[in-house]
């Protein structure tokens, strides 16, 4: 596996693959890779010849307090994970590369609504960092599909209304959640996590799946659904910020409705846990 650290390198190396007409795979990553990241690089195996991996911990998509100058970079280990999972490079820009005039103010990426509830609503501008750089990265691999772990629900639905929006020549893939044996979600951030926190991390998709439970048993009064829900949460330890049931498209649910999104995002002992679970209804 190659690793590269500058864009016309990487242009290099993908016009190459192009020349032999293989298919190019992106997997974005901010690193501090884990499993749910390595099912997302067996997962664009699958789609395509090539398999890229970008690591960049990109500062657009931080608010203020938030943990950017903490967050985990681990490239070495993340460097040999991608030998073993079989990748084929490795993009792993500086700052500068990325943001040759720095990252503020830079051109900026904006896809409007669906990034103004939810994560966008609890941290404002991060939407717009998070498609600014999945655009630039876009721009310089020029891929033909791109793989996104469906944990972050919201984030997959802004990728894909900004590549239908822009027409890019993309198509994006959804991976399902990775989970611990437990339930929990995979998460860089779980790390964060004390010993007597990670006991009690489980109960957010536990919560999660009694919402799925009544939500398939018939019931339909959402509003109390979500406001039972998060007393569960801060019953288990947890500090709620939202638990929203939405439709797929993360819409306002029907009464009628027959699949639904439920999302959440909770703080516990400091760190921020996000998860969401899609429910159906059978309609056999």
């Amino acid at each position: 596996m190659e690793v590269i650290h500058a864009v016309s390198a990487l242009r290099a190396q993908v016009n190459q693959w192009r020349r032999q007409h293989q298919r190019v795979a992106l997997v974005p990553t901010m690193g501090n890779l884990h499993e749910g990241h390595l099912q997302l690089v067996d997962v664009a195996r699958q789609q395509a010849d090539r398999v890229l991996v970008s690591v960049f911990v990109n500062p657009l998509q931080f608010g203020p307090g938030e943990d950017f100058d903490r967050y985990p970079r681990t490239l070495a280990a993340d460097t040999e994970a991608l030998i073993m999972a079989g990748a084929d490079l490795l993009y792993a820009p500086t700052l500068r590369e990325m943001y040759p005039r720095g990252a503020a103010p830079v051109t900026q990426v904006c896809v409007p609504e669906i990034t103004e509830t939810l994560e966008g609503a609890h941290r404002p501008g991060h939407f717009d960092g998070v498609t600014t750089v999945v655009s630039l990265l876009f721009h310089q691999v020029q891929p033909d599909v791109a793989c996104f772990g469906q944990k972050d629900y919201q984030q997959l639905a802004v990728v894909r209304r900004m590549v239908a929006d822009q027409q890019m020549p993309v198509t994006i893939v959804g991976v399902p959640t990775c989970r611990a044996e437990d339930g929990l979600a995979l998460s860089s951030r779980n790390q964060y996590l004390s010993p007597q926190a990670r006991a009690r991390a489980p109960g957010l998709k536990q919560v999660l799946d009694r919402v799925a439970a009544q939500l398939r048993g018939g019931r339909r009064d959402y509003p109390a659904i979500e406001t039972e829900a998060l007393a569960a949460l801060v019953e288990g330890g947890f500090a709620p910020q939202y638990l929203a049931i939405r439709g797929p498209d993360l819409e306002t649910p029907a009464v009628a409705a027959r699949a639904w999104v439920v999302l959440v995002a909770a703080v516990l002992d400091g760190t921020r846990l996000i998860d969401n679970l899609e429910v159906a209804v059978d309609m056999g």
